[in-house]
C-alpha cells in the first residue's frame, strides 16, 4: 500500500491540509526543534527518520516542499508534490535572497510575524473570516526558534538540482512566492499562499489525478 507523507509551511501546521482529500493513508511529518546551527540537510536526515514506509509520496506546501526536495536527497521517494512551493533557490524572490546576503533576518521582529493582520492577511491570500480566524491560530502556535531558523533556511537556500520525479502546483495570485519565480506543472486560477484552505476544490481534483497516475 503507498503511503503520503505531508510537511506544511512556515509558520502553518497540519491544519492547513484539512479540507484536502487523500487517496492513500497518509501521515503528517512534525517539525523538531532546531539544533544549535543545524543545517537545512541535517535537519532533513532528522526529519526522514519519521519516514518509515518505503518509496513514499511526498507532498511540500511552502517551506514543507523545499524540506522535501532535501528529504529526497536521502531517501528513495516515489513522488514529490510541491504546493505553493519552490524547486530550487532560482524560484526564491531576489529581495528574500538579498536578505539573506546581508544577514538582515538577524533584525527581523519574528514576534510580529506570529501576529495576524492586514499584511499577512494580504500575504497568504485569506479570502473570508473563517480563513483569516484559522491563520490567526495557527500563528500563535508557531514556535518562534523553529520559525526564525526555517526563515534563515529559506532565504540561504542553495538547491539547484529539480529532481525528476516532481509535480508543482502553484497559484497565480500567490504573493509569498511570486508565480513569475517559479515553473508551476499546473497553475491554480487565483490561488494564493493559502489555496489548500480557499482553492482546495481544484487541488483536490489535482491531487487525485497525480497520485493515481492519472496525470504526469
Amino acid at each position: 500500500m503507498k503511503h503520503i507523507y505531508l510537511l506544511s509551511g512556515l509558520g502553518v501546521d497540519d491544519r492547513v491540509f484539512e479540507k484536502i482529500v487523500f487517496p492513500y493513508p497518509h501521515t503528517f511529518i512534525k517539525w523538531m526543534l532546531p539544533l544549535v546551527q543545524e543545517t537545512m540537510q541535517a535537519y532533513a536526515k532528522r526529519l526522514s527518520e519519521q519516514i518509515t514506509h518505503a518509496n513514499p509520496i511526498l507532498i511540500g506546501l511552502s517551506f514543507g516542499g523545499m524540506m522535501s526536495i532535501e528529504i529526497a536527497k536521502i531517501i528513495a521517494v516515489e513522488k514529490i508534490i510541491l504546493l505553493a512551493s519552490a524547486k530550487t533557490k532560482a524560484e526564491i524572490p531576489l529581495y528574500y535572497r538579498s536578505v539573506g546576503v546581508i544577514h538582515a533576518e538577524n533584525i527581523l521582529p519574528f514576534n510580529l510575524l506570529q501576529n495576524n493582520n492586514r499584511l499577512t492577511t494580504w500575504f497568504f491570500g485569506i479570502t473570508d473570516e473563517a480563513q483569516k480566524q484559522l491563520l490567526t491560530a495557527i500563528l500563535k502556535d508557531t514556535n518562534i526558534d523553529i520559525l526564525r531558523w526555517s526563515i534563515h533556511q529559506i532565504i540561504n537556500w542553495n538547491n539547484a538540482m529539480t529532481p525528476l520525479n516532481i509535480v508543482h502546483i502553484h497559484g497565480d495570485a500567490d504573493r509569498i512566492l511570486p508565480i513569475k519565480n517559479v515553473k508551476a506543472d499546473y497553475i491554480i486560477k487565483g490561488g494564493g499562499h493559502f489555496m489548500t484552505m480557499n482553492q482546495y476544490q481544484e487541488i483536490n481534483e489535482l491531487l487525485q489525478k497525480i497520485i493515481l497516475a492519472q496525470l504526469p
